[in-house]
């Protein structure tokens, strides 16, 4: 076929989840549900995964990865036959949060709904019983977070050496939380001979690391460049005192247009002390935090999906498993602690093909955080400035704070004038000439000599060196110091 020939065919149809060549029992499912065309972490990911390939994702969330990793899971072991192990599995997701973990299950119970396969949950903050029991007859998939899932190995009782798949999502969420050790102790007592899939937003130099660690000849997959940030998201930054942030916030809620709002702070007392003010301000809204029951976070996120408490208050940790439909704003209260939640926070909205509004609030003290988001995002976030003292600027100045910077050493603040040198022999007030150079030293103050040589002087120490860019992460050093196939192409 010549190449004119090809260039007038008519362009190939979007895939189908039709075209995956997954189980009949699944495609009824997904059908039901409502799903017709994959994502493209769904298209890449699923064919490598059926045929048993190790796999490396590396997507945002909100990009579909769930159902990238639990469609083709659910389709081998159904397959493959056979029953769970007595207080083990046959497949385990680990996962960093409960709200995730519970997500998780919901969809896999959903998309496997006529396979006939078991899935329980595992996590903290609600008793051990259940859980023994569910252990104890056996589960073929196990989601589960690294803690709770530890305690029970601890005890004897839970085994993962049946298990025939593993998948780690959010790993770099995971790293945050310090579940690196649980998960290397994990490690050792699982089969050698399973499939690994590892899924992670970012890939910091640890996470890299670890990956290497347990992927065999893994495929790598990558939808969206490390560290950017949704397209469809309208970014929006307002400098502010912290003082004025209250109004702010109640300001923008009651904005036109905002449906579900999810508000980020940097600690569990300020989700709760923003819930108070909201409450005084007349706006209806639900903290939730690692400090809360599993009960309130399971009531605070029906009434956040029902509408009837439309604005959800989270801490970095307790909202990377809220996935809910309809979230038109993200604020973030406060700057995050590190770059790259920044990208996690704006991915709460602007989800399947959606779109919506991310607005930061950044206080003076913040800046040095914002500076570092938008080196991690390589752009500039459209701003606004409502502060009511604007003597100092808060523009970017060669990448670095334009904050008066110190002079001539460190901590020594503005540079003050030299004095103007006085002649030899006088004193700045004129009073009385200096001392001539000879005359013998006061009596009781000898000055040390060697024979005819001047005064021994203590030697004037080094000026401190100033580290002028501490703004590294730990992140810059993923690509070099990964294997070949981690690197970016």
């Amino acid at each position: 076929m010549s190449s004119n020939d090809t260039s007038t065919q008519a362009a190939p149809a979007a895939p189908s989840f039709q075209t995956l060549a997954l189980d009949t029992r699944l495609l009824q499912a997904l059908a039901e549900e409502g799903y017709e065309t994959p994502t493209p972490i769904q298209r890449d990911a699923i064919p490598s995964a059926l045929a048993g390939r190790d796999l490396l994702g590396i997507a945002q969330t909100g990009t579909g990865k769930t159902a990238a990793f639990g469609l083709p899971l659910l389709h081998r072991l159904a397959n493959a036959g056979g029953r769970p192990p007595r207080g083990g599995c046959r497949a385990l997701i680990l996962s960093p949060t409960r709200e995730l973990a519970s997500q998780i299950a919901d969809s896999l119970k959903a998309y496997g709904r006529h396979l006939g396969l078991s899935v329980a949950v595992v996590f903290g903050g609600v008793g051990y019983g259940p859980q023994r029991s569910a252990l104890a007859r056996g589960i073929d998939i196990l989601v589960a977070t690294p803690g709770r899932l530890q305690d029970h190995l601890d005890q004897g009782t839970a085994r993962l050496d049946r298990i025939e798949t593993l998948v780690l999502d959010e790993a770099d969420q995971m790293l945050d939380k310090g579940f690196w050790p649980a998960i290397r102790r994990m490690l050792p007592v699982l089969p050698k001979d399973r499939q690994t899939m590892f899924f992670s937003a970012t890939m910091p130099a640890e996470v890299a690391k670890l990956a290497a660690e347990i992927l065999k000849d893994p495929v790598r997959v990558e939808v969206t460049p490390v560290a950017t940030t949704a397209e469809k998201v309208a970014q929006k930054l307002i400098f502010i005192e912290q003082s004025g942030k209250r109004g702010v916030l109640a300001e923008l809620l009651r904005g036109q247009g905002v449906g579900r709002a999810l508000v980020f702070t940097r600690t569990k007392h300020g989700a709760d002390k923003v819930v108070k003010n909201l409450a005084a301000d007349g706006i209806s809204a639900n903290a939730i935090h690692g400090n809360k029951g599993q009960s309130q976070r399971e009531r605070a996120l029906a009434e956040f999906r029902a509408g009837t408490a439309p604005v959800l208050v989270a801490t970095d940790i307790a909202a990377r498993g809220i996935d809910v439909d309809g979230v038109t704003h993200v604020i973030q209260h406060d700057m995050p602690d590190t770059p790259e939640a920044y990208v996690h926070r704006i991915g709460r909205t602007a989800r399947a093909g959606a779109s919506g509004i991310a607005i930061a609030l950044c206080a003076h003290d913040e800046r040095e955080k914002l500076w570092q988001v938008e080196k991690l995002i390589r752009q500039e976030i459209a701003r606004e400035d409502r502060r009511q003292d604007v003597s100092q600027p808060m523009h970017r100045t060669a990448g670095r704070p334009d904050a008066v910077k110190p002079a001539g050493g460190r901590g020594r603040g503005p540079q003050q004038p030299r004095r103007p040198q006085q002649p030899q022999g006088q004193r700045r007030d004129g009073q009385r000439p200096a001392k001539p150079s000879g005359q013998s030293a006061p009596a009781g103050k000898p000055q040390p000599a060697r024979g005819g040589d001047a005064p021994l002087r203590r030697p004037a120490a080094a000026p401190a060196t100033e580290h002028k860019d501490r703004s590294w992460r730990e992140g810059d050093f993923r690509d070099s110091a990964a294997p070949a196939f981690l690197r970016r192409r």
